[in-house]
């Protein structure tokens, strides 16, 4: 059934369900349910926009029951007129109405804002912020909680576990002695070897003896012993802690009262300390050793010769050398391998990954410390 007079035109949209529109208000009557939503919402919006009028009243009185359905149907409707450039507002509507359009009623949904990408300024900020947050200030920490009980064990003996610095100095440097020492050798016969040539050349035969015995005292045997140790005990410090972490060692550590870093790391601190010296004391004689066989077999120089001129160019200052730079490789290496055994995530993949970083990250700090210290002893 459909009536037209000016300005009204009154139809039925489904079974139930009434409109009528008169001067720019809509009356709505009968019951809005789910199977009346569908001619609502594809009708209604078509039949609006016939009058060209700017705004619409959405009047409720008449309106006897309502789903959740048919709210959204009224939602929907509003929205398509909004899109047509036409207001609208609901007016009227018995008590029960209001509620259930307060009760199934869409919230406004904010959108969000696109993220603005980032120059490249920004981007090298951030990263920059990130690495001194998480890395430099751990490293920081770390070694400032690990120096702390460092020094207070030593005046707490009793506490210490007894033959545990022993063991950690026989698995970091007893057991190490072998490959520095060899590496050590072969690193030394070949530095003289390459040297030997040009030093032929301008007569300068003696001088091998000067260059062996200064760069294995001061630079070569220090560095390859504490790249060979990083890379050897490093990753064994790391892979130990880590792997203490994920399998809960630490908490039970922490839950019976004990510091992690003085019963775990400060033992390793120690051991290493202890014998990083006496490691790079053997590579100096072993790569001294290796330059006097190429002296010898290439140069001609006697054995007797060759000690000779070590002991007049070999310099206390080399030794004091050594000796600063074993004790702060040492520590780097210790400090590097407990920082990413107790950053470890994700079980046994994250074991492996703290423990190649932590040998490729120990190495890099050996090489730098190596030249700065060169350049405060030079």
């Amino acid at each position: 059934m459909k009536e037209k007079s000016t300005g009204i035109k009154k139809a039925f949209l489904e079974k139930d369900i009434f409109y009528h529109f008169e001067h720019n208000t809509l009356y709505l009557s009968g019951s809005l349910l789910l199977p009346q939503t569908i001619p609502l919402t594809r009708k209604l919006p078509k039949e609006i926009k016939s009058f060209k009028t700017k705004e619409v009243v959405l009047n409720l009185n008449e309106l006897e029951n309502i789903d959740s359905a048919g709210v959204m149907a009224l939602y929907h409707l509003k929205n398509e007129l909004k899109k047509s450039g036409i207001s609208s507002r609901f007016e009227g509507g018995t008590e029960h109405i209001l509620q259930k359009l307060e009760l199934f009623s869409p919230g406004s949904i904010e959108k969000e804002p696109i993220p603005r990408s980032k120059n490249i300024f920004e981007r090298t900020g951030e990263t920059v912020f990130n690495f001194f947050r998480e890395y430099v200030m751990g490293f920081i920490l770390l070694a400032a909680d690990m120096f702390f009980w460092a020094f207070t064990d030593l005046f707490r003996k009793r506490t210490r576990r007894k033959g545990e610095i022993t063991n950690q100095a026989v698995l970091i440097g007893a057991n190490a002695a072998l490959i520095v020492v060899f590496m050590s050798f072969v690193i030394g016969l070949v530095l003289a070897l390459q040297s030997s040539y040009q030093l032929r050349i301008f007569g300068a035969n003696i001088f091998i003896v000067d260059l062996t015995v200064i760069a294995m005292m001061s630079q070569m045997g220090p560095l390859i012993t504490a790249i060979l140790v990083a890379g050897r005990s490093g990753s064994s410090i790391a892979a130990e802690i880590a792997t203490m972490k994920v399998t809960a060692e630490l908490d039970a550590l922490k839950t019976m009262g004990l510091n992690p870093i003085r019963f775990v790391v400060v033992p390793k601190l120690y051991a290493c300390l202890i014998t990083m010296p006496f490691l790079i004391v053997l590579a100096n004689v072993s790569g001294i050793f290796g330059g006097g066989v190429a002296a010898y077999y290439y140069l001609d120089i006697t054995p007797e010769i060759f000690i000779n001129r070590m002991g007049e160019v070999m310099r206390n200052k080399d030794l004091l050398t050594a000796f600063v730079k074993s004790q702060v490789y040492a520590a780097l290496i210790v400090l590097t391998g407990s920082f990413y055994g107790f950053s470890v995530v994700r079980g046994a993949e994250g074991v492996g990954k703290a423990t190649t970083t932590a040998v490729v990250v120990a190495i890099s700090l050996v090489i730098l410390a190596d030249s700065m210290l060169g350049l405060l002893f030079y």
